[in-house]
């Protein structure tokens, strides 16, 4: 049986009330943090919609940059991945992530997605207070969260019967998160290497990761014609041909 304060948010989304979902999301959990992501695009880019507070929003940004962590995980798997203290996961399992996310301070972190049987519509990221454990009221309580998300999402356009999306349940994008160019990004490495959109991303988030800079702000290179991934530029991208390195060539 589900809380009476998650009842209460489920309650508020489900008449579009007024305030912050995630803020709202957090406090019925006793999290530390909650981010919500949907899947879009061809290649099922992890989009932010609700993220409370800075640190979801920096720790959603860090799994997807490196396409690992318990968001990503869930995703793949389509069951919550459940890792309430960090110190205890084996290093091999999130190689990249582990030491990254102890350095922005997070101690733990579950993941639950939004999907039903083969379908995946998004994530539900929780990052979990000092006490490195999962009640099984907040277990029930992120699992009825994500069954009623799940629904207002396959029942398109953000409705589902009962629910109605408005401001309150449908915020805009947070600030400091850029993921539509990095689908135009991806796109265009996809072009310039001749392979599929699921490899682009990931060179992309190889070169992100290995020059130490946001996600975004390489793929925001990449739009303006500044990185280039392979090759040289032709008429096609630009008719300046003397731009800046590129990651596989040494020339834009």
């Amino acid at each position: 049986m589900i809380s009476d304060g998650m009842a209460e948010v489920l309650r508020s989304l489900r008449l579009g009330e007024g305030g912050d979902p995630a803020q709202a999301c957090a406090r019925a959990l006793g999290a530390e943090g909650v981010a919500l992501s949907l899947l879009v695009g061809a290649d099922r880019t992890a989009e932010p919609l609700w993220c409370h507070p800075e640190l979801s929003a920096r720790f959603e940004e860090l799994q997807f940059t490196l396409g690992e962590g318990p968001g990503p995980e869930a995703v793949r798997t389509g069951s919550p991945v459940l890792e309430p203290d960090l110190d205890r996961v084996r290093p091999e399992r999130w190689p990249v992530l582990l030491p990254a996310a102890r350095d922005l301070g997070v101690q733990g972190v579950c993941g639950f997605p939004l999907g039903f049987g083969a379908i995946r519509v998004g994530v539900l990221t929780v990052l979990c207070a000092g006490d490195r454990r999962v009640s099984e009221q907040q277990y029930a309580d992120a699992t009825s969260l994500t069954a009623a998300l799940t629904g207002t999402f396959l029942n398109g356009n953000g409705h589902a019967k009962g629910i109605a999306p408005g401001p309150a349940a449908m915020p805009d994008w947070p600030t400091g998160l850029n993921r539509p160019v990095v689908h135009q990004a991806t796109g265009m490495i996809s072009v310039q290497l001749g392979v599929p959109m699921q490899e682009a991303l990931l060179r992309l988030r190889a070169h992100a990761y290995g020059s130490e800079r946001p996600l975004g702000e390489v793929a925001a290179d990449v739009v303006a014609r500044r990185l280039r991934f392979g090759g040289e530029w032709d008429d096609e991208w630009d008719d300046d041909k003397s731009g800046p390195y590129s990651p596989d060539t040494g020339k834009g």
